[in-house]
């Protein structure tokens, strides 16, 4: 029979993701975690930071592509960004010596809805890649955007229904919210945060929906 480790609910740190994601790579292994991204800050903390963002219009398209920001990268042995994901953000997952998900569940808090397969969950850019362009990224090196999009130390990945992020695509708050309203409120904590640690602008009008998203916590 396959062998199937279990990990302490109370490791959440991306260390215990990784022994986890190791062991992984060996042999059949289930893994529970807390489903949740890390560094979500406090109302007050993302009221705060928001304050402190700098408001200006976005900049242009031009010259973006998603290739400028390389995802999934290796992240330990077999498994990718992906896979670390749907493993933190998974119940009781199962996964093979290549580090794919063949069983579990996942919780999509932006609808939520509950799924089975790990091919009905697309993994969400908190602060979509095209967004991060616009407001900051277009200057960084190929290394830093890499970095951001593969980000697992802030609350910029989660795994989702895949339909819901696709309607998402590139919008920021101020075009499309989390069918869910009862997220909002950690919606625009975690986006604060995301645009925060990365010194992104934000506009007027996002300004404005993430105070209001900040004011249903």
């Amino acid at each position: 029979m396959p062998r199937r480790t279990k990990i302490p609910k109370s490791s959440t740190s991306l260390n215990a993701l990784l022994v986890a994601a190791s062991l992984a790579t060996t042999t059949l292994a289930t893994h529970i975690f807390p489903r949740t991204a890390p560094n979500i800050p406090t109302a007050a903390a993302a009221k705060t930071a928001l304050a402190a963002l700098t408001v200006a219009d976005q900049g242009p398209q031009t010259g973006y592509s998603r290739d400028l920001f390389p995802t999934w990268i290796t992240i330990s042995g077999t498994c990718n960004t992906r896979d670390i994901v749907l493993l933190r953000d998974g119940t009781d997952v199962i996964e093979n010596s290549a580090c794919e998900s063949i069983s579990g569940s996942w919780y999509s808090v932006y609808d939520g809805a509950t799924w089975t397969a790990a091919s009905d969950v697309d993994i969400d850019h908190m602060v979509p890649l095209s967004n991060a362009w616009k407001s900051g990224a277009a200057s960084w090196t190929t290394a830093q955007r890499q970095a951001f999009a593969n980000d697992l130390e802030n609350p910029q990945l989660l795994a989702v229904t895949d339909n819901v992020h696709q309607a998402k695509s590139d919008s920021g708050p101020e075009d499309w919210k989390p069918p869910l309203t009862s997220f909002y409120c950690t919606y625009a904590r975690m986006w604060v945060k995301v645009k925060s640690v990365y010194a992104l602008t934000i506009t007027s009008a996002e300004k404005t929906a993430l105070t209001s998203m900040l004011n249903t916590c």
